[in-house]
């Protein structure tokens, strides 16, 4: 089912050779962007109207509003399964532990007598979160989402998520109450790439955004590339990932359920298992048929994911070798299955989070570690890095100068702006002294 990369014997090729010999889903985002154009105009000249009428084309709804009703959003959170939402607060407990943590706190710094540099962080004054739809439901993705930004101190912020049939054309209804138990009251049922084009342009229900941040599918991806630069964008996400770095110490029991648990989420999802052993890398292989018997979602998402050329077995000739694979593979999610696995953990360069030993699981981390799940797909981890509270800051540099402070380093500025022949540089550093500027009486 799964097929095999053998990289053993020769010595492993460089940079991006050796990236063009895994396995990777095909995932083009500027196809998708012709077919987003035209929408995301007509959001812009259309709003809200255009949204409803997406909702009627896309989802198959009728809506006369495209804003959930706040009694919808009580309703729903009543209604949640009581063990749903036990589950829900222990994983918003967890996310907030974590995520607190990271804020950033202003620092200054005094460069010379009189003279100071300060780094504000100041939060995005409004920010819109898009939660996907479709195969499954992600209240998860909601508080991934949700969390870093209330904990960045984010003012304003509101949701979005596809408008469901079975719901009455509103989002799932625990994707509501998932919103209401974060205290989030500005709900939208808009999906697609339309649903980023309301946040960029805003409509008579929905004030701009300055940033949008969540996972979608290609036409989410294509809107933000087209849109970004309008509005902030934390990634385009692709197809979701899993690599795992497992030696004959592994149990090919997890290695298996690993591997499905990532292909359950979509036909072209990546499972890939990189490893030294043949005989485990057989052992998984063999595991993984009586566990896929045993799931659900087999014939529409998990055999065509891990059958697919995105997913592989990659044999190598050692832990070493299979660290330089995966570092070149940059996975959204990488666990490390091998003896002193905290060890090798450490000497991994790319990856958008690690899950260390046997018993952290990716899974883990999509709920309830407390880290967080919206992270860089398609070898991004070579450079960019998962959803934080960072994502939601931006650094300021406030400059505080006295004028002794200025006049001690007057010269260089001079020095410096001549060098670059802009000459009104320096002559804005000496109309403040007594030297000579061109053309002043």
């Amino acid at each position: 089912m799964i097929s095999r990369i053998d990289l053993r014997g020769d010595a492993l090729p460089e940079g991006g050779a050796l990236r063009d010999l895994l396995p990777r889903a095909e995932f083009d985002v500027e196809a998708a962007l012709e077919k987003v154009r035209p929408i995301c105009e007509d959001v812009r000249h259309r709003g809200t109207a255009a949204l409803i009428e997406y909702a009627r084309r896309f989802d198959g709804v009728e809506i006369e509003r495209v804003r959930v009703p706040a009694e919808a959003l009580r309703s729903a959170l009543d209604a949640l399964d009581p063990a749903v939402r036990a589950a829900l607060e222990e994983s918003i407990r967890r996310a907030r532990i974590v995520h607190r943590e990271q804020r950033r706190t202003d620092v200054t710094t005094k460069v010379v007598p009189g003279g100071t540099v300060t780094e504000r962080w100041v939060p995005v004054e409004r920010v819109g979160l898009y939660v996907p739809g479709g195969r499954s439901v992600y209240p998860s993705s909601v508080v991934m989402n949700v969390v870093p930004a209330q904990e960045a101190g984010v003012a304003s912020l509101a949701v979005t998520s596809p408008p469901q049939k079975d719901f009455g054309g509103l989002p799932h209804p625990t994707i509501l109450a998932t919103c209401a138990l974060l205290g989030v009251d500005e709900v939208y049922a808009a999906g697609g790439a339309q649903a980023i084009a309301m946040f960029a342009y805003g409509t008579d229900e929905c004030l701009p955004a300055n940033l949008v941040t969540g996972p979608g599918n290609i036409y989410v991806a294509a809107a933000k590339r087209l849109l970004k630069g309008r509005i902030g964008i934390d990634s385009e996400a692709g197809p979701t990932e899993i690599a795992i770095l497992a030696d004959d110490t592994a149990d090919p029991v997890h290695l298996a359920a690993d591997l499905i648990s990532q292909a359950e989420h979509d036909p072209m999802a990546a499972a890939v298992l990189v490893t030294d052993s043949v005989e485990l890398a057989e052992k998984t292989e063999k595991e993984l048929e009586p566990q896929i018997a045993a799931t659900r979602h087999v014939d529409d998402r998990i055999v065509p994911a891990l059958s697919g050329r995105q997913s592989a077995v990659v044999l190598v000739d050692g832990i070493d070798e299979g660290l330089r694979v995966v570092d070149a593979y940059g996975a959204e999610h990488l666990e490390i299955q091998t003896a002193d696995a905290s060890a090798v953990a450490a000497r991994v360069r790319n990856a958008g989070a690690v899950f260390v030993g046997p018993y952290a699981p990716v899974s883990l981390g999509d709920y309830c570690a407390g880290s967080n799940h919206v992270l860089p797909t398609g070898g991004c981890a070579c450079h960019s890095s998962g959803l934080s509270v960072q994502s939601f800051l931006r650094g300021i540099h406030v400059v505080d100068y006295t004028r002794d402070a200025l006049a001690e380093v007057a010269h260089h500025v001079v020095t410096l702006a001549e060098a670059e022949d802009l000459p009104a540089h320096g002559a804005a550093i000496k109309a403040r002294f007594d030297w000579k500027v061109p053309g002043s009486k």
